[in-house]
């Protein structure tokens, strides 16, 4: 290799190599079914529950220290959406354990939904040939790990690095760097690749990297407060054309 080949690619994780959006959908949907059924709701206060319960998400902070694990912190999103948005109606207080019929239906039609697609694994496999692969995801530890054996991906990498797994996440330089000592290279030899503006691309923009690739499946302008990317595409598939300008 010389010295402007690009020696390693570090790939996002989710709406990057996998549509966990979509995969989102489907077990929301699941949930939403669940819900009509035994509460007997009709779908406006359904898709009020569904939205709390993405909004804790989205917010949510995990702590292992605090003796909760993650399926129970997630248990209790749906305990307190539900209940928020029903109160204490006969029917929610006689279905104690529907939280948890919700939780475990919306994590399991989650997991079977998300896939490897075989464009993905094809690029992957070819990528692999010339250069190292290093999958870095944010997120916490038991949740991501059970993403990527639903997947079967580690195979396709020389490393894989889990955000909760360490003090810092993306967009973090601390992790960009623990990655590229992994992986034996220097920043300038790595691309970055994901979908997220504010952490994988500003987290490889801040960590030095060669270029940056936003993968903007949605269409969306990049606002003018963040790290622009270098490349814009939206697809991975459509990064070997990226690599063919950066030789």
């Amino acid at each position: 290799m010389d010295d402007h080949t690009v020696k390693a690619i570090l790939f996002d994780l989710d709406n990057t190599l996998i549509e966990t959006s979509r995969a989102g959908a489907v077990a929301m949907q699941k949930v939403s079914e669940l819900l009509k059924t035994t509460l007997g709701l009709n779908d406006d206060i359904i898709h009020i529950i569904c939205d709390k319960f993405k909004q804790k998400l989205y917010r949510e902070t995990f702590d292992p220290a605090a003796g909760r694990s993650i399926d129970e912190v997630r248990v209790g999103h749906w305990k307190e959406s539900i209940q928020e948005a029903v109160g204490s109606r006969p029917a929610v207080c006689s279905s104690p354990s529907l939280p948890t019929e919700c939780y475990y239906l919306w994590k399991n039609s989650r997991l079977e939904v998300l896939t490897l697609s075989s464009e993905i694994r094809t690029l992957l496999k070819e990528l692999r040939v010339r250069h190292k692969l290093l999958l870095l995801t944010n997120g916490e530890t038991q949740t991501q790990r059970e993403k990527l054996v639903a997947t079967d991906c580690e195979k396709f990498f020389d490393a894989v690095v889990v955000g909760g797994e360490h003090a810092e996440q993306k967009p973090a330089v601390s992790i960009f760097r623990f990655c590229f000592n992994l992986l034996g290279v220097e920043a300038q030899d790595c691309i970055m690749v994901g979908d997220s503006l504010d952490t994988d691309i500003e987290g490889g923009f801040n960590a030095g990297v060669r270029a940056t690739v936003w993968i903007n499946n949605t269409g969306g302008a990049v606002p003018d407060d963040v790290a622009k990317p270098d490349y814009t595409v939206p697809t991975t598939l459509h990064l070997p054309a990226i690599l063919a300008e950066l030789k």
